[in-house]
């Protein structure tokens, strides 16, 4: 952990990516298409992959699931049949993503399996000389992104997560609008998603043919299959793994990496993170957990969808697709629905005109989309608007804020340092619960 905890320190200095001799992207004419591999193909993986094979060219595929990796071969292929210019339908697809990471004629990789397989994969992928487009969590504990921090600068890559309110204009504005004082000084702010992840206790099932278990179960505890762990043949629902801390981590890892995101966006704690982590008072609450902020500001969990911030002159929501700002017990400018008159577009202008017009900060503003950021960063080399340290200290906030669940302890968090403090917490819990799947399979 001390050598993990250096090397992410050195790693996470500001300064510009260093080429590694293999790089094949910068030699890459610049009307040629980054060629990039999709690990995992479940529900998420549909969306991911319709908007790389347009802007990049899709040539492998990787499931542990039979009919879906061969459903997703048959899908970009026939798009690739259909679109030539967009690419020859070539192709591949693969059980271990082992064989993808081997493939030197592979620019990047998408990673969309389960939050349990993410940081081996990534990890791996960057230390092969690949970029990598991960799907968040990021990670499923708080060492993994201490690792994935480190080996992103160390192997000189970029890493873009999948938080992709970042790219949203609203998010922005309201980042920018917090930022920039109009709501004065931020007193607390309250973030909105689903409880925490909850033990496994799912009974065996019929195997599903196709599928290689033992490699979905991974580095995760054995268990025996379950189809809501991983559904039988082509589905178009999220699966409930990400229900159970063996795998995810409820809905802390599955939507504070968003909407958390935007609060350390919107408080200028990128870099930064909860210095003190309170439990709620109920021992069996799934909501109320609180963290506390270098800055003095309390961070609260709550139960619905969105993000609130309460300053001493006004009040801003933010959510997708929604926004209200109040100054002075006024609305300013609101909008959820048609209701509200007028559309979202022409509330955010209005709000940028009046409010943000001459603001001193400016943040990371993304024209297209979340998927256009990640690989414009790969051609130029330059870090996205997710980045790995983005994406690590929101999981890490994530992780610690499930801790104050799973153990109903208060904790001190050193942001700095990465580590518990005044004999708070346990250094285990940093790591959590796995196995070495590598070793057990060798």
């Amino acid at each position: 952990m001390k050598s993990t905890r250096r090397a992410f320190l050195k790693a996470s200095v500001a300064v510009p990516l260093i080429l590694p001799s293999t790089l094949s992207i910068a030699e890459t004419a610049a009307n040629e298409k980054i060629r990039i591999a999709m690990i995992g193909t479940g529900k998420q993986a549909h969306g991911l992959t319709n908007g790389f094979m347009s802007r990049a060219h899709v040539v492998a595929v990787c499931d542990v699931d039979t009919k879906r990796r061969e459903h997703f071969l048959k899908k970009v292929n026939e798009f690739y049949t259909r679109y030539p210019d967009s690419g020859k339908a070539e192709c591949k697809a693969y059980v271990n993503y082992e064989d993808i990471i081997a493939r030197d004629d592979i620019d990047a990789v998408c990673v969309a399996t389960p939050d349990h397989w993410h940081a081996q994969i990534v990890l791996d992928a960057l230390r092969s000389g690949k970029d990598v487009y991960c799907e968040k969590p990021l990670t499923h504990d708080i060492t993994e992104a201490l690792d994935i921090m480190a080996a992103v600068g160390q192997n000189g890559r970029v890493l873009q997560t999948g938080s992709q309110q970042r790219s949203m204009r609203e998010f922005r504005v309201a980042a920018e609008l917090v930022r920039n004082g109009v709501i004065g000084k931020v007193k607390k702010v309250d973030v909105s998603f689903w409880g925490p992840g909850i033990p496994c206790d799912l009974q065996e099932e019929p195997m599903e043919p196709g599928l290689d278990w033992n490699r979905w179960v991974g580095p995760a505890p054995m268990r025996p299959y379950n189809s809501i762990l991983s559904p039988r043949g082509v589905h178009n629902h999220y699966p409930d793994w990400r229900k159970y801390r063996e795998f995810g981590g409820g809905g802390v890892a599955d939507w504070a990496p968003h909407h958390l995101d935007i609060a350390h966006w919107a408080m200028g704690m990128d870099n930064s993170g909860p210095s003190e982590i309170l439990p709620p008072e109920d021992q069996n609450a799934s909501f109320g957990t609180r963290l506390v902020y270098p800055n003095g500001v309390e961070v609260k969990h709550k139960n619905g969808n969105g993000l609130e911030f309460y300053g001493t002159d006004g009040y801003l929501h933010v959510n997708r697709g929604k926004i209200n700002l109040e100054l002075g017990g006024k609305t300013i400018a609101k909008f959820f629905s048609r209701e509200d008159g007028g559309t979202l577009g022409q509330k955010l202008r209005l709000l940028e005109k009046e409010y943000l017009k001459d603001a001193k900060v400016r943040l990371y503003k993304v024209n297209d989309s979340h998927i256009d950021d990640f690989l414009r960063s790969m051609k130029t080399r330059t870090k996205p608007v997710a980045n790995e340290i983005i994406g690590s200290r929101t999981v890490i906030a994530a992780h610690l804020m499930n801790l104050a669940y799973y153990h109903r302890q208060a904790m001190k968090w050193d942001p700095k340092k990465c580590e518990f403090t005044a004999g708070t917490g346990n250094v285990k819990w940093l790591t959590g619960s796995r196995r070495d799947y590598k070793k057990a399979n060798a």
